[in-house]
């Protein structure tokens, strides 16, 4: 099966934000910064701290919010040349590979460490931090999605 593909900026954003989201490191610092925003919300309602308190866990949820959501994949889609290339890839039983106006690379199935599947996207890991997207929308029909999908599924991660 072969695709071909460009990336829409707004879709590689929120790629970029699914990503950013769903590592155990982001989620544990969102979880602790609203436990003490909400925590510092009630001892204020409560007059137990200061406004001062209540203001600084307020203002510090809100920047980190705007660094995940906003600034980081803005940041990483700048600075990415890859977004604005065009891919033509080819899948099949054993390898998939990857050409672009400068050159091709190939890559057997096992050199994946894992797929997520996001709501425009696949998303192939090599490690933790290195990972391809490829549009869904690349593929003509829902048959192609779903073949490639159950090779992710079966080859990817095994």
């Amino acid at each position: 099966m072969t695709v071909q593909f460009g990336y829409d900026k707004k879709q590689v954003i929120q790629a970029l934000r699914y990503h950013f989201l769903s590592r155990p490191e982001i989620k544990v610092l969102l979880i602790i910064i609203n436990v003490f925003a909400i925590l510092s919300a009630v001892l204020f309602a409560y007059k137990i701290i200061q406004p001062i308190s209540f203001l600084m866990f307020s203002l510090l949820w809100f920047v980190l919010m705007l660094v995940i959501w906003r600034i980081l994949p803005a940041s990483i889609y700048k600075k990415s040349s890859t977004f604005k290339d065009h891919f033509i890839m080819h899948f099949d039983e054993s390898i998939v590979t990857l050409e672009t106006e400068r050159g091709s690379k190939d890559w057997s199935w096992n050199q994946f460490s894992r797929f997520v599947e996001s709501p425009y996207f696949f998303h192939l890991y090599f490690d933790a931090r290195s990972f391809f997207i490829i549009p869904k929308e690349a593929f003509t029909d829902i048959t192609e999605l779903q073949q490639a999908r159950n090779w992710m599924k079966n080859k990817i991660g095994k």
